[in-house]
C-alpha cells in the first residue's frame, strides 16, 4: 500500500490535533523544526534508560488502559 506523503502529514495532523489540540500541535510542530529533533536518537536514549522489564510493565499497563477492541480507526 503506497501512502502519499500528503496522506501521511494529514493523517499525523489529525492525530496530533486530536491528541493534543491545535495549539499544542503547533507547538509540538515548531520544537520539532526548531531543536532538529531526531526521533531515532531520542527514542535510542529513551529506551536504553530502562531495563526490560520497565518497558514490559509499562507495554502491560498502556494494554490494560487502552483494550483492543477490534475496531481499529480509520483515518
Amino acid at each position: 500500500m503506497n501512502v502519499t506523503t500528503s496522506e501521511i502529514m494529514r493523517k499525523g495532523m489529525e492525530c496530533l490535533t486530536q491528541q493534543m489540540g491545535i495549539v499544542e500541535a503547533e507547538q509540538f510542530i515548531s520544537v520539532i523544526i526548531r531543536e532538529k529533533f531526531d526521533y531515532t536518537k531520542w527514542q535510542r536514549d529513551y529506551f536504553d534508560k530502562k531495563s526490560p522489564e520497565e518497558i514490559s510493565k509499562e507495554a502491560s499497563e498502556y494494554e490494560k488502559s487502552h483494550p483492543f477492541t477490534g475496531n481499529a480507526i480509520r483515518l
